[in-house]
């Protein structure tokens, strides 16, 4: 008879809604960039939809209109045109 361990609960961090924030997703050291918007965001990574693209495995995400600060961005999971990123040191 197998018994089946009860499955350790994930913690993830708390999340912020953000109700489709623009953005831009950046390519090529920002020559090429796509809009998109963010979802919600955490102080690890955040959950962003995109229409135009299918997105490279790593990027730079720039929120609007804070165009100063750029995030390096890595894709965890993707569902249809919406993705799950981390951001990266």
């Amino acid at each position: 008879m197998i018994i089946d361990k009860p499955r350790a609960k994930v913690q993830r961090e708390p999340r912020r809604q953000l109700h489709k924030q623009p953005a831009w997703i950046t390519i090529d050291d920002g020559v090429t960039k796509h809009e998109c918007f963010v979802l919600d965001v955490a102080p690890g990574g955040a959950r962003i939809v995109i229409d135009t693209i299918d997105v490279s495995d790593e990027f730079d995400l720039v929120l609007v209109p804070a165009h100063s600060k750029r995030q390096r961005c890595e894709v965890v999971w993707r569902r249809g045109n919406t993705y799950g990123i981390k951001f990266l040191a």
